[in-house]
């Protein structure tokens, strides 16, 4: 049963909306274009353009006054501002100096300056180069923004938990398979839901001892949300990994993970998305194998040796 510190805290940030989710760091300007590009869908169109021109070249962006800003946005000053306090800042100044440090970091060589778009002249090692790119890019910013405490308390609560349900459509159910997988070979309950209506059906049994995971990367696939949202109506802990802080996904649950994926031009093959997710899952399995070291250790050794008889036999 999910008791003590993990329900505490689930009541605690229940209280909160989840549409003011703060990045770890936040104070840090570096992560200022992830915060951007997480919170680009939710931003008023006039918006939308102003986020993109600073995500596209901070370096300039922070060179420029508010009014050089909005001319080449085609906004006015007024919209700047409505999008500083948009993304948490306090105004003009404070987005120029976090576009500044963003992009010192860039040219310092911590971010290389490599475009995720991939054309149709690029050459197969440009291809090569802007896939690996963008991979390492999502899994060193998804860590970068990881709230510890977070992972400490949903690690616990999947520890305590009697059942975990997780929901996924498409390549998020990939990775809903691998999560299952993982804790699985723990000896967790565990199921990963990858079609709606059987979803739907795990969630409407749920109860106050289990937790649900929905992963969706926009948070706005009505497939992942509709069985988290009864989950946690039937008094589930709500989980949601995504990359979009203010989606709906995000709003209904109890804990976000937030992943830092830019896709490159072929965003319908989830590449630098699925990783991300994969890096989260990553970390809470190893959290979870970690808190329960030798019984973890004990299972993963029976797992392996099963399948190694089976191989053995097979050969």
């Amino acid at each position: 049963m999910v008791t003590g510190r993990a329900r505490a805290q689930q009541q605690e940030m229940s209280a909160s909306p989840a549409a003011t989710i703060q990045f770890p760091g936040h104070d840090g300007a570096p992560d200022i274009v992830v915060r951007i590009r997480a919170l680009l869908p939710s931003l008023a169109p006039a918006e939308q353009r102003v986020a993109r021109i600073a995500i596209d070249n901070p370096g300039a962006t922070a060179r420029w006054t508010i009014s050089e800003f909005a001319d080449r946005a085609e906004t006015s000053g007024t919209t700047i501002i409505r999008f500083c306090r948009a993304i948490g800042l306090d105004g003009y100044p404070a987005l120029r100096i976090a576009l500044a440090a963003a992009a010192g970091h860039d040219a310092a060589g911590t971010w290389r300056s490599v475009s995720g778009d991939i054309g149709p002249d690029d050459s197969l090692g440009d291809v090569v180069q802007k896939i690996g790119h963008a991979d390492a890019r999502a899994v060193e910013e998804t860590i970068a923004q990881l709230d510890l405490g977070m992972l400490d308390t949903v690690a616990d609560a999947l520890i305590a938990a009697r059942r975990i349900d997780v929901y996924g459509i498409g390549a998020s159910g990939l990775v809903a398979l691998d999560l299952q997988q993982k804790l699985h070979r723990l000896g967790k309950i565990i199921y990963a839901w990858t079609e709606a209506q059987m979803a739907l059906t795990s969630a409407a049994v749920l109860g106050p001892s289990d937790v649900v995971i929905g992963i969706s990367y926009t948070g706005a696939n009505v497939d992942t949300i509709d069985p988290t949202r009864l989950g946690k109506a039937n008094g589930a802990i709500a989980v949601a990994l995504t990359n979009h802080p203010r989606s709906p996904l995000a709003t209904l649950a109890d804990y976000v993970f937030m992943t830092a994926a830019r896709e490159t031009t072929f965003r319908s093959g989830a590449m630098a998305s699925r990783i991300a997710q994969l890096t989260v899952v990553d970390c809470l399995f190893a959290v979870v194998a970690q808190r329960n070291f030798q019984p973890a250790l004990d299972a993963l050794g029976r797992t392996h040796a099963a399948i190694g008889r089976r191989r053995d036999a097979t050969a």
